[in-house]
């Protein structure tokens, strides 16, 4: 019986194995025997040994894995008996990188009390035994229910949003606040810049509150959607597309409502089209830019809960009324 150290290639240290991945959790400290070995040989060669887990022994020839058993076999067998004829030949194997989730799934499937570890070549890196199997069941289950609750047990930063006091909150929220009030005195600016075409069709100015918002609406829906897929730790880029997709087509839709129903009002078909074309438009846009501050945001380490909100509205803002007064001059006037 061997310990698990002789059946390294080499003495030289290995590298630092990621944190959730099989190789983190195993170890080489295990019983280790050849396949020739007779079970009463390998029972005296454990005795007065030290091992970080002795519930499954590793059957190597030479530094490959050839099979495992179980101390519950080796406990049912005759002492003459060869490790060979009582080891499971076709052990299920993980590769070192596979994330720690997968180990967790493996180990249940194959009702295993320890998985082996094996590089591409076959050799034998090490065993995740049972209680390092139940942390990382404990820690799977614990993250799981933390996304059933909207943020990671691991996020402080969501953690802290919710419990910090009230100064810290002002601290957080007000900067940004300030730059919507920034923006909406950007927005009166921008209005009066289209002065003339007010004065031309005094009607223009009924439908500016409604363009915006809408598009403030539909780029809402996608902001709380983006932050609490951040929040659990999904890729932006997974659902980018088919939100980005999805935002027009909501524009398009809400436009071909709004179109007869401001034709049918007040008579004017070139008005409602203008105003429909705007709608479209602002909605697209609006999607793309909830998407893309929330994801800024979370990249240089900024709660996206805080500022993309008020951020996002006041770009969404100026766009929206940019959009609506450059489509009507260029349809209704």
């Amino acid at each position: 019986m061997r310990r698990g150290r002789s059946v390294t290639a080499t003495d030289a240290p290995a590298p630092e194995a990621p944190v959730r991945t099989a190789a983190a959790h195993a170890t080489d400290r295990v019983p280790i025997a050849a396949p020739s070995d007779r079970v009463a040989d390998l029972y005296a060669g454990m005795r007065g040994q030290r091992f970080d887990s002795a519930d499954v022994v590793a059957v190597c020839d030479g530094t490959r894995l050839v099979g495992l058993v179980t101390i519950e076999r080796l406990l049912a067998a005759r002492p003459e008996a060869r490790v060979a004829d009582v080891m499971d030949a076709d052990p299920p194997r993980i590769a070192p990188r596979t994330e720690q989730e997968k180990v967790a799934w493996a180990a249940v499937q194959h009702s295993e009390p320890g998985l082996a570890v094996v590089d591409g070549d076959g050799r034998f890196v090490g065993l995740v035994p049972p209680q390092r199997l139940l942390g990382v069941l404990l820690a799977e289950h614990d993250e799981d229910i933390a996304r059933l609750g909207g943020f990671l047990a691991s996020t402080d930063r969501a953690r802290l949003a919710i419990t910090e006091p009230i100064h810290r909150r002002l601290w957080h929220r007000l900067p940004w606040l300030l730059v919507g009030l920034v923006g909406a005195l950007l927005s009166a600016v921008l209005v009066g810049a289209f002065e003339a075409q007010l004065q031309q069709q005094v009607l223009i100015a009924l439908f500016v509150p409604g363009v915006v918002y809408i598009a403030d609406a539909v780029g809402t829906q996608t902001e709380a959607l983006i932050i609490r897929g951040l929040s659990v730790g999904a890729r932006v880029v997974r659902v980018a597309l088919r939100e980005a997709v999805t935002g027009v087509v909501l524009g398009m839709l809400l436009a071909l409502l709004a179109l007869p129903v401001i034709w049918g009002v007040w008579g004017l078909f070139e008005l409602a089209l203008a105003v429909a074309v705007a709608v479209l438009a602002a909605s697209g846009i609006a999607t793309l830019i909830a998407m893309a501050l929330p994801w800024l945001f979370d990249r240089i380490g900024v709660d996206p809960a805080y500022g993309s909100g008020p951020l996002a509205t006041v770009v969404q803002d100026l766009l929206s009324v940019l959009i609506y007064f450059v489509a009507v001059s260029w349809i209704a006037l």
